[in-house]
């Protein structure tokens, strides 16, 4: 009996289910963590070679191809400057050759890899004022709209890795964009899922996760009139927070230029928040957007998902597919918020 007394209550964890894709995560709150340990996650820094210039702040000078696209200040230095990358995973050319080996198929990877360079070495997005940011939304967007009706594209990634865990390996702040002739998976299942809740709703189901969410406010971390940035109920990773449009908008590219100050708030905000709540993690962040395939996806709704990198994949991840996160988006939310 005595041992009984004495034995720990165990707390039983949360399956939770996105509402749009149908995929599982866990919310083990019973290993949960205090917010504040997650600080540890800090990244680590990228070594870099002093002996030779930076890549990115004289790209002039390192072979780099030639910019797409420059901004430039009152100066003469330039603020942001977008060029082909020098090792790309998709290489622009014809229309991508099908080919099959047996049972498999494959295409040529044909496409285009560019890279989004801000000025500044060592100030990250964290660091950056609003216009800055939308200096660099500004070109996420001048870029899409001119690769979007290429033969060979069909799904345009904007994508900014920060941290070596992030899978960055130049230390200047850079964002990627790749242009690709097929839509990746995971947004199509999440064009499908949008797609079978207006079906079966009348209305878009990014719209009901707004509406919740505004009205209740628990898992708000920031919002103003155009946009809202909350830790998503299903939420994969800890600390993990989506900005959306608070109006109905399939397509990022549509954004105005009256929207974009109000964007960058949200995003860099958001950002920032993260970055002082986890003293300085790594993480990605990337847009989802409706494809440029020539169809129309009135039902999807473009958003920015950041994704701090606050665990590693294990066995259980790998072999399922399902994500655990230990702190619940409730209590991350309440952190990044009063930060």
């Amino acid at each position: 009996m005595e041992q009984n007394k004495n034995k720990k209550k165990i707390q039983l964890t949360e399956l939770r289910q996105d509402l749009v894709t149908g995929d599982w995560v866990v919310i083990a709150t019973g290993r949960a963590k205090k917010p504040e340990e997650f600080a540890s996650s800090r990244r680590t820094l990228i070594e870099e070679d002093l002996s030779h210039p930076c890549f990115f702040c004289h790209p002039e000078e390192t072979d780099q191809e030639k910019d797409v696209l420059i901004y430039e200040k009152s100066n003469g230095d330039w603020s942001l400057r977008v060029f082909p990358n020098k090792y790309p995973s998709f290489v622009s050319g014809r229309a991508p050759k099908h080919f099959e080996e047996g049972p498999y198929f494959a295409m040529d990877g044909t496409g285009y890899h560019e890279l989004i360079v801000t000025r500044d070495h060592h100030r990250q997005i964290a660091q950056m004022n609003f216009l800055e940011v939308a200096e660099m939304l500004d070109a996420y967007q001048e870029r899409y709209i001119d690769l979007m009706n290429k033969k060979t594209v069909n799904y345009i990634e904007v994508f900014h890795n920060h941290g070596k865990e992030a899978g960055a390996s130049i230390a200047h702040p850079h964002s990627q964009l790749m242009a690709i002739p097929v839509v990746s998976p995971y947004v199509k299942s999440e064009l499908d899922g949008a797609e079978l809740y207006h079906k079966a709703n009348k209305s878009c189901v990014y719209c009901a996760m707004i509406a919740w969410e505004t009205e209740h406010k628990k898992r708000i971390v920031f919002e103003n009139d155009e946009f809202v940035a909350f830790c998503p109920f299903s939420s994969r990773a800890a600390f993990e927070v989506w900005v959306m449009p608070k109006k109905h908008k399939p397509y990022f590219e549509r954004t105005a230029d009256k929207d974009k100050m109000a964007l960058a708030q949200a995003l860099q905000t958001s950002i920032n928040k993260v970055y002082r709540a986890l003293e300085d993690p790594a993480y990605n962040f990337y847009i989802h957007t409706s494809p440029c395939d020539g169809k129309d996806y009135p039902h999807y709704h473009w958003h920015i998902e950041i994704i701090p990198r606050t665990a590693v994949w294990a066995g259980f991840e790998l072999s399922t597919g399902i994500e655990v996160s230990s702190i619940q988006p409730e209590t991350a939310a309440d952190y990044l918020r009063k930060i």
